[in-house]
């Protein structure tokens, strides 16, 4: 993408509404304008981190078995009150009629959606385990929406929902998924430390919140400092495995960890002092087994296998995608902007032209830009050089090839790293490799 014609709108002020880093750069680098409150558009930039985020989201949730349905924005008011949930959920829940004096919703979440799918379509216990997941806006009436897309009222969900035949069935299905967490969170670049959680009103007994340590986060968190250094995915795990799966998720849950509404003095007092740790921490994801709490209400049977009826054991798994894009940003930037993951970022490389107009250079950076235009940015705007390079850091791209006319004459670049700040003078073809990783 050519800088020059793109709709990439930078600030350098930073909006007086914007309270927290994350909030601040997304406005600045261009990533996303409100629309109204809480509700955000996602400019160009931002599309791609977050159908990046998305997409790693996804390849994981395929790894496990877990396989994608799109269910619709819009749910049944008549499904929730099989569930018995209309009346309990809050005023979170936008609710609306339509033209036929239908009681509809915004869905704030789908497991009465699923349940009701899962019912028409599975009826013998030889079709389970079944685990259905989307990626799909979702909508809560927030009554204080801020921070961004921290806490905005429309955001962009990936919510999971299981289908097994016994508790102990339905227990492997949970490590399955905590094991597609962590290695998600992995990719993204950040480190997101699975606590014991309230269920709230999704309703369960097992719970884990997966949460990024920060000081700007909204959960209190207290945990066991080993955790900081622990590699949860040293060992392979094999997921069809029940033991291979309990020795994970035994290795992941014997250290303290717990969010202040789960919070236990008495094993708090069993973590020697000095590891101790209490913080603040910012939600990006929420697994919970609940049994048949939404089979049984909504009446959702299969034949078992000496003919009975059986209402499946159920779980769901949550990772705030949209919100993840502000949680990478809290844990990843510094006083001059945004610090990418290369998982992640925008553009994997900024091109920045010293002096556009010079032959030598033009033809240097087309000749980079050429290499992976679908992954590098060329800055050929005729600005000074001291707002490009403000602009390279403000949006966190990973690399910066920089094009100036002595290095251009001996076909040289000079590369940047945006994390580390470390330069390079190299030949365009080692910086192209070094970027491109060949």
């Amino acid at each position: 993408m050519r800088l020059s014609r793109s709709f990439l709108p930078t600030l350098k002020e930073t909006p007086s509404d914007a309270q927290i880093a994350s909030h601040r750069l997304m406005l600045r680098a261009g990533l996303i304008r409100q629309t109204a409150s809480g509700i955000y558009a996602w400019l160009p930039a931002g599309l791609r981190v977050l159908r990046n985020v998305a997409q790693i989201v996804r390849e994981e949730q395929d790894a496990v078995g877990a396989q994608e349905v799109l269910m619709p924005t819009l749910q049944s008011a008549d499904l929730w009150k099989r569930s018995g949930r209309y009346d309990a959920y809050g005023p979170e829940m936008l609710r609306v009629r339509d033209r036929h004096e239908r009681d509809l919703l915004y869905g704030p979440t789908n497991e009465e959606v699923i349940t009701d799918l899962f019912g028409q379509g599975v009826k013998s216990y030889k079709e389970l385990p079944q685990v259905l997941y989307q990626i799909q806006w979702k909508f809560r009436d927030e009554v204080r929406p801020r921070f961004g897309v921290m806490r905005g009222r429309e955001f962009l969900m990936k919510d999971a929902y299981s289908f097994d035949i016994s508790y102990e069935a339905a227990v492997d299905t949970y490590r399955r998924m905590m094991l597609a967490y962590l290695r998600t969170f992995q990719r993204l670049g950040v480190r997101a430390v699975p606590m014991v959680a309230d269920t709230g009103p999704i309703g369960g007994d097992l719970s884990h919140e997966f949460l990024i340590l920060a000081p700007t986060g909204e959960s209190g968190v207290f945990y066991d400092g080993a955790l900081d250094t622990l590699d949860w995915l040293g060992e392979p795990v094999d997921v069809d495995n029940s033991a291979s799966l309990d020795k994970f998720f035994s290795n992941v849950t014997s250290y303290y960890a717990a969010t202040d509404e789960k919070h236990d003095d008495a094993a708090w007092a069993s973590v020697p002092e000095a590891r101790r740790r209490e913080g603040r921490g910012i939600e990006v994801g929420h697994i919970f087994y609940f049994g048949t709490k939404y089979t049984k209400s909504m009446d959702i049977t299969v034949a078992g296998p000496d003919s009975t009826s059986i209402h499946p054991e159920m779980g769901s798994y949550g990772i705030g995608v949209s919100r993840l894009v502000g949680a990478i940003i809290e844990a990843s930037h510094d006083d001059a902007g945004i610090i990418w993951p290369e998982s992640v970022a925008p553009f994997k490389a900024v091109i920045i032209n010293l002096k556009v107009g010079d032959a030598t250079c033009d033809a240097l950076c087309e000749q980079l830009y050429a290499a992976a235009p679908e992954q590098f940015l060329y800055d050929d705007r005729t600005d000074r050089a001291g707002a490009k390079f403000a602009d390279a850091d403000l949006m966190g791209h990973p690399w910066q090839f920089i094009v100036g006319p002595r290095g251009a004459k001996e076909q040289k670049v000079e590369l940047k790293q945006r994390a580390t700040g470390e330069r390079f003078e190299l030949p365009v073809a080692e910086a192209l490799a070094k970027v491109l990783g060949h």
